[in-house]
């Protein structure tokens, strides 16, 4: 319908009495006489009633109006914030990365440090490795030389000992230790017990070998060890003055090529008792180990002293020699001289005699 036009309608009642006339159910609006030039809030106005869907319609209008005013500042809000966070983590990203690639620029320095650090470290340990091959290289020529002079020391001990009477050595042991020796017995079978020989020529022994002769005569099961030196100045002093004890069970003589057929004398009784009582005879009579240990230092002592005596008469011998020949020389000297006196004298003595002639 129109709003323009007139909407009016007066509602006839439907009982009225069949004998009147029927009434049109729309008749004409008394306001504006059918003309249908009011409005329809001309109506209301004129009724005194309020347009309430009209009033409804523009409060929702403006609802709506303000609830889009709203949304659109609120998305200008949302945008600006959206904004202003992009910004802010933009700014946090650089900075991130900006740090990130300092921190990759130190890390490249400092493994180009380390670079240089490790190949200045390997040029060195090429430069000592270059050293270490140089000495290894003289060491080893060093070590064949003592080997052979080993090996010499071991061939004249062995071709040594079997001039010895009454003495046996095995052969050239591969392991433990160089030779086992032993006194021989009256079918001349080496007795028990054998002494395990080690022979060293070098500047000094020290307790690596003592440990070595220990450990090699367990090995081979004999209570005796012996280790053998060129000459006394290659005993150690505390190897001088202590050479039998007892080590880890195991009696070792420290000695030298000189003094081992000395000591094998003085040791011959203490094992013949060992072959008859057991091999833990000394080790219950104490006091005669110590006994043993003086008497071998009493004996170096004696046969140092008897090499001075030597010295000693071998130098009188040589200056009484001397002397003996000065002593011939004068005698010759003045016999040559009475000789020729007395010959000058008979010579003057004949010459007077022919003077007095004439």
């Amino acid at each position: 319908m129109n709003s323009d036009v007139c909407c009016v309608y007066l509602i006839v009642d439907h009982k009225i009495p069949s004998t009147q006339p029927p009434i049109p159910n729309n008749i004409e609006c008394p306001l504006c006489l059918g003309a249908g030039a009011l409005t329809r809030a001309e109506v209301l106005d004129r009724l005194g009633v309020k347009d309430f869907a009209r009033v409804a319609q523009l409060s929702a209008e403006e609802a709506f109006r303000l609830l889009l005013q709203k949304q659109e500042h609120s998305r200008q809000n949302d945008w600006a914030r959206f904004e202003t966070e992009l910004t802010r983590r933009t700014a946090e990203i650089e900075q991130h990365h900006r740090d990130e690639l300092h921190t990759l620029r130190a890390a490249e320095q400092q493994q180009a440090h380390e670079i240089q650090h490790a190949n200045r470290r390997v040029e060195d340990s090429l430069r000592e490795l270059a050293e270490l091959r140089e000495r290894n290289h003289k060491l080893e020529s060093e070590m064949s030389k003592v080997a052979r002079v080993g090996k010499r020391e071991e061939l004249s001990f062995e071709d040594e000992v079997q001039t010895w009477p009454g003495m046996c050595v095995s052969e050239k042991l591969a392991r433990n230790g160089d030779y086992l020796l032993a006194f021989r017995g009256p079918g001349g079978a080496p007795l028990e017990p054998q002494l395990l020989i080690d022979n060293k020529d070098k500047a000094a022994i020290t307790e690596g070998d003592i440990r070595k002769l220990v450990r090699d005569a367990r090995e081979r099961h004999t209570p005796v060890g012996v280790i053998v030196t060129r000459d006394e100045t290659q005993l150690r002093q505390t190897d001088r003055e202590c050479r039998w004890s007892q080590e880890d069970g195991i009696w070792v003589l420290r000695t030298t090529r000189q003094w081992l057929r000395r000591d094998l004398d003085v040791l011959r009784p203490l094992l013949e008792r060992m072959r008859s009582e057991g091999t833990d005879f000394l080790q219950n009579n104490a006091a005669l180990g110590e006994e043993i240990r003086r008497t071998l230092v009493d004996l170096d002592e004696v046969e140092k002293e008897l090499k001075k005596a030597a010295n000693a008469i071998h130098v009188a011998s040589g200056l009484t020699g001397k002397y003996r020949v000065r002593l011939q020389g004068l005698c010759d000297n003045t016999g040559a001289q009475k000789k020729l006196t007395k010959r000058q004298q008979e010579d003057g003595s004949g010459i007077a005699h022919a003077q007095a002639g004439d």
